[in-house]
């Protein structure tokens, strides 16, 4: 076994949790408790600590976790993923912020779009962001991802294309998913509006008329699974 693939099995049977300094890893007491009462985590137990940008090394687990191995690094992938995402009512844009993160998506988006249901004013935005970056942080680490996407302040969909002409927005009358496309934007449930569609670059996802939250799911799966060939194809 290479050592990279013994780095990466290690990655993956032990908890990883973040820290602020690799080289005196004091544990969040939120991230203490949650390893002590949820997984059971005794004091020395082996674990994993990263910064959220790649760097990692093998420690003990404690308060103050105590360094087995040297500081590595991780590379990232061959090139970034981003989903934008109108969010919707209730608990459900949380849910998509999570599963965005286990899933491995670097930039995370959230937007105002013609027909969006939910809007912001600034401190509701930011209360959101707050709560939004707290969710990314435990999915990082609950799927063992040592790296933090980003998550940028709500934004309108014209700023977004202004910004990324690359962006491509989801609806059932677009072409399939491209293996170059690395930005897809997902609608909210009443869709785009004429003018949000007039001109836009357009992708289909597979299945049905999906839900917004199942959209940005879907839309993700096939972005990060582009990065592996040997595993999933797409469209040329």
């Amino acid at each position: 076994m290479t050592p990279e693939a013994e780095d990466g099995r290690w990655l993956r049977a032990h908890p990883l949790v973040f820290v602020s300094d690799l080289e005196v890893p004091a544990l969040d007491p939120d991230d203490y408790q949650h390893l002590r009462r949820s997984l059971r985590m005794r004091l020395g137990d082996p674990c994993s600590i990263g910064d959220g940008g790649g760097r990692w090394r093998r420690a003990r687990f404690g308060e103050v976790a105590e360094p087995t191995g040297a500081v590595l690094y991780t590379p990232g992938p061959a090139w970034s993923v981003t989903i934008a995402f109108a969010p919707v009512r209730s608990q459900k844009p949380e849910w998509v912020v999570q599963k965005l993160t286990e899933l491995g998506v670097d930039h995370v988006i959230p937007l105002q779009s013609d027909r969006s249901v939910v809007r912001w004013d600034s401190s509701r935005a930011e209360r959101h962001q707050e709560r939004w970056a707290k969710i990314i942080r435990e999915a990082a680490m609950q799927s063992r991802q040592l790296r933090l996407p980003t998550f940028a302040p709500v934004t309108d969909l014209p700023a977004l294309l202004a910004s990324h002409p690359e962006a491509a927005l989801t609806d059932p009358e677009g072409e399939p998913v491209r293996a170059d496309d690395r930005l897809l934007v997902v609608g909210p449930e009443g869709g785009w509006s004429p003018d949000e569609l007039d001109g836009a670059q357009l992708r289909s996802l597979p299945g049905g008329i999906l839900r917004a939250e199942t959209a940005s799911v879907v839309a993700a799966t096939l972005l990060v699974s582009a990065r592996k060939p040997d595993r999933f194809t797409l469209g040329g």
